[in-house]
């Protein structure tokens, strides 16, 4: 499954400031935030109107107008959930609550995420508050081995919180060291799952790699530059990401979930998928997470040829979607199926990397459309989440047409980056 990034995935510049008391209070023209009102501890910005209007000039105006129910939303989900009783990840439609899972899910990290992105848009403090709160519990997770997830759950958490305030570099070099224990020299990736033995197809995947674990690898980026971290942590990364360019992604630049290994040998032993509808098909988020993945890790180790991986995996997305339609299929072989709001986040923020990096118009005005989109189709008229109309694992029947925490949490990390 499926960031943080060290400086691959840090946002750039100062984004904008907003006016959290207005925002937190709700407005008559915003939906429903579904959880009642916010409580009344939460402290007002003393940023100005114009000081808003400046740093948000770069986004759709569609996407400002959401902002305000994004942070009551969200607010009130952080103030009245306990993190010891389970993580928020999704909510079935009409729900007024979050399915939560435990710390140790592989989404944990999405929601603290989320705060700390508040905090980088609006520059309150009342959201550092919140965040720490959620971030604290995910220190338990930094020594596991099982896992090729501990950057989505530690980047986005302690990550960003070293970013904000200083405090978190300890937690971040143990997940990088123990997240590196899953790396082959053999095969030059990272194992992404544990599967032998299981009952079910993955069971005969004795290595297998699949193109969610892009997203961590910006946690050894971080860490190999940390007091303690090992600087060979970033090699590591860049060399899994070359890897993944070569058996992950097809000539076409469309994306295979997943690359199965011998782990003896090194050698591709095929492609298949866990989440997609078939091995040959493209799976949409998987094609997010390549162009997100792939663009950070380029922009961590300056490396042209992940670089323009990124570009053929982005190519590939604006082939296959157009303006009205960015936000694609849960895979890109079954249109007219359920869009999947999740994808479309995760690469319009890559997207808009990419942008910043080559300096190719056409990635930021996709983007741009996208969240448009997002923001004129999706929001949820009710309920915790902002956006609806996300796809978890539709194969296996989990999560179709849901609210889901990682499809918001993309949605703010691309204001971030667009503003």
């Amino acid at each position: 499954m499926g960031v943080g990034e060290g400086q691959a995935r840090r946002v750039t510049g100062v984004a904008g400031v907003v006016l959290v008391g207005v925002l937190l209070a709700g407005c008559g023209s915003v939906p429903d935030a579904g959880s009642g009102p916010v409580p009344s501890s939460a402290p007002a910005s003393a940023a100005s109107p114009t000081s808003v209007d400046a740093a948000q000039a770069g986004l759709p105006e569609t996407v400002r107008r959401i902002l305000p129910t994004a942070y009551e939303r969200l607010a009130a989900s952080a103030d009245r959930l306990d993190p010891a009783q389970g993580y928020p990840r999704s909510v079935a439609g009409g729900a007024t609550t979050w399915t939560t899972k435990p710390v140790d899910d592989w989404t944990s990290g999405f929601f603290p995420g989320e705060l700390w992105l508040a905090h980088t848009l609006t520059q309150d403090p009342a959201w550092v508050a919140r965040a720490q709160r959620w971030t604290a519990p995910i220190a338990g997770q930094v020594t596991r081995t099982d896992t090729h997830d501990l950057g989505f759950v530690v980047e986005d958490s302690f990550g960003a919180q070293l970013d904000r305030t200083g405090q978190g570099a300890e937690q971040v070099v143990t997940a990088a060291r123990s997240l590196a224990t899953r790396y082959s020299p053999t095969v030059k990736a990272i194992k992404s799952w544990d599967t032998d033995g299981d009952d079910d197809k993955r069971g005969s995947w004795r290595f297998p790699v699949i193109v969610d674990t892009l997203m961590n690898l910006p946690l050894l980026d971080r860490a190999a530059a940390l007091p303690g971290g090992d600087p060979r942590w970033s090699d590591l990364a860049t060399q899994h990401a070359i890897t993944a360019s070569t058996t992950n992604m097809r000539p076409d630049g469309s994306i295979a979930h997943v690359a199965v290994f011998d782990p003896s040998s090194g050698a591709l032993v095929g492609r298949d998928t866990w989440q997609g509808a078939d091995a040959d098909s493209t799976w949409s988020r998987g094609q997010g997470w390549a162009i997100h993945g792939f663009a950070a890790q380029a922009r961590a180790a300056g490396n042209p040829e992940l670089l323009a991986a990124a570009r053929r995996a982005a190519d590939w997305w604006l082939a296959h979607t157009a303006p009205g339609a960015r936000v694609p299929p849960w895979d890109f072989s079954r249109p007219g199926e359920e869009r999947d709001t999740s994808a479309a986040a995760v690469a319009a923020s890559g997207l808009l990397d990419l942008a910043a990096q080559t300096g190719d118009a056409r990635y930021r005005q996709a983007a741009l459309e996208t969240l448009d989109e997002l923001a004129t189709q999706d929001v949820a008229p009710a309920g915790p989440a902002l956006l609806a109309h996300a796809v978890g694992g539709k194969p296996q029947d989990s999560e179709v047409d849901v609210g889901m925490v990682y499809a918001d949490y993309y949605l703010l990390e691309a204001v971030t980056r667009a503003s």
